[in-house]
């Protein structure tokens, strides 16, 4: 069994609000706006998958979706990446009071994150 399960998932908005609003009188996620971040982030339902919606940029256009996979070592697991054929795009970056994330393409150019929660 891995121990690298998929732990969040983020979807572009160009209104991250609106997008907030939408999925939470659509399918009633509890929806969390951290407006120091610009990101708003979604609960899907108690011990379920839940995620948040990035700003449409040039880097994150309209119709991303990246999803993040858990990990105790974002540098070891970078490092296997890059070992296998794909490449860093985002080093180790903390996320105050939440934990620590990265990001790397895959070969096949596929976008995903790496997370690691806060005190694991």
């Amino acid at each position: 069994m891995s121990h690298h399960p998929i732990v969040h998932f983020e979807l572009s908005a160009s209104d991250r609000r609106q997008a907030g609003e939408f999925y939470g009188k659509v399918f009633g996620w509890e929806i969390d706006h951290q407006d120091a971040m610009n990101y708003t982030m979604f609960g899907t339902g108690e011990g379920q998958l839940g995620g948040g919606f990035n700003p449409v940029s040039e880097g994150n256009p309209a119709g991303t979706v990246i999803v993040y996979i858990g990990t105790d070592d974002i540098d070891d697991s970078l490092k296997k990446v890059g070992a296998h054929g794909g490449s860093t795009l985002q080093p180790k970056t903390e996320i105050p009071g939440f934990g620590w994330f990265g990001l790397f393409r895959d070969p096949s150019g596929n976008v995903v994150g790496l997370y690691t929660a806060m005190g694991q």
